[in-house]
């Protein structure tokens, strides 16, 4: 059994899913570390407050203008200098980001147990998402212990011959299900912030960052949001824009000034979660919210050619649409003027996870349960 763990995280999304489990290794009285890498370093500090607490250790990596070699070789040098004062004897990644890859690579360099949180996702296609797709694949092979969310990744994994495979659910639906009952407690505050979306008849959330998208993509998505926005002027198309210039200059350029659309700033976990549980469906193309989506009843277009959680779209409250105008404006319309279609999409049972994982993974790491190997 280890007993001193760093838990590695870098962006928001993995934050998300990596807080349940610092909290619940905690309760079990280890040394548990947080390192924050801040590889996105403004998103992620909305997540710590939400949750009250605050990394052990802040590493500030993310400079103006950097390149992925670059984000790599200072994530290198940053994090061999925590294991070197820290001492650890397993780490924890999560994901497929450049701050999970890293960590794999520094926790391999040193002969440290590493354990991959929500492993075995796939495309196979190297570009797609790019460059998730390959960062997974070599967590796999720097990983000891690998976490799959759904028996799907499992079986990638099994078939990849890779061992200490363990079915363990996602993550994800634990910080889910927390955050919707702290929704529920302070509820009027939400209604209060968020008073505009009682102004329409319906609200359509928006999210896209995906670097395989930036460019000609981004271009036809929001060249598909602007059609909708004028065939549907009585719906609200609720955008909050992420960070990053390639996503932020073509939406602003394209969607700024359309009356019936809301260009924000990234808002909280919670708010997120509030305006999602109050949306009619959802165009995106993360991760992170077609796991969520099932959870709050929301049909999800996914704005990807291509995705690593085909549980959703296989289980149907997902449809991959990809980033054709013509394509999105299609399902969208179909999703809005067909009420049984609407509701097929909506009335499935979430197919990543009932909020059991992060107590799934403390057993297997404590040795409690040998999991499914």
């Amino acid at each position: 059994m280890p007993d001193r763990i760093a838990i590695i995280v870098g962006t928001r999304p993995e934050a998300i899913k990596l807080v349940p489990v610092y909290l619940e290794l905690n309760k079990r009285t280890l040394h548990v570390d947080l390192i924050s890498t801040g590889q996105h370093e403004q998103m992620l500090q909305q997540i710590f407050d939400f949750f009250s607490l605050s990394p052990d250790i802040h590493l500030k990596v993310m400079q103006p203008n950097q390149t992925l070699s670059g984000l790599t070789a200072l994530l290198i040098d940053k994090l061999q200098q925590c294991i070197d004062v820290g001492k650890y004897d397993m780490l924890i990644v999560q994901g497929d980001t450049t701050t999970a890859f890293v960590g794999a690579l520094v926790g391999f360099y040193n002969k440290i147990p590493v354990s991959h949180i929500e492993a075995g996702l796939r495309t196979y296609d190297r570009n797609s998402p790019f460059p998730e797709e390959i960062n997974r694949q070599l967590i796999t092979r720097l990983a000891t212990f690998h976490f799959a969310p759904t028996v799907r990744a499992l079986k990638n994994l099994q078939l990849e011959g890779v061992e200490n495979a363990h079915m363990v659910g996602n993550t994800v639906i634990d910080s889910l299900l927390m955050c919707i009952d702290r929704i529920k407690m302070h509820s009027d505050a939400y209604k209060e912030k968020y008073k505009i979306l009682d102004d329409y008849d319906s609200i359509i959330l928006i999210t896209g960052h995906r670097r395989e998208n930036f460019g000609k993509g981004f271009e036809s998505i929001c060249e598909a949001i602007r059609a909708l926005a004028v065939q549907y002027p009585a719906t609200l198309f609720y955008y909050p824009v992420h960070l990053n210039p390639n996503v932020r200059n073509v939406v602003l350029n394209h969607l700024g000034g359309v009356k019936n659309v809301v260009l924000d700033e990234p808002i909280s976990y919670d708010e997120l979660i509030y305006v999602m549980s109050r949306s009619k469906l959802i165009l995106t193309d993360s991760g992170g919210i077609q796991e969520e989506g099932p959870s709050l009843n929301k049909p999800i277009l996914v704005m990807r050619d291509t995705t690593e959680r085909p549980e959703g779209i296989d289980a149907g409250c997902s449809k991959l649409v990809g980033t054709s105008t013509d394509v999105i404006i299609e399902e969208f319309t179909k999703l809005m003027e067909n009420p049984a279609y609407y509701q097929s999409m909506a009335n499935i049972e979430n197919p990543y996870g009932d909020g059991s994982s992060s107590r799934n993974i403390a057993d297997i790491i404590l040795g409690q349960s040998v999991g499914s190997a």
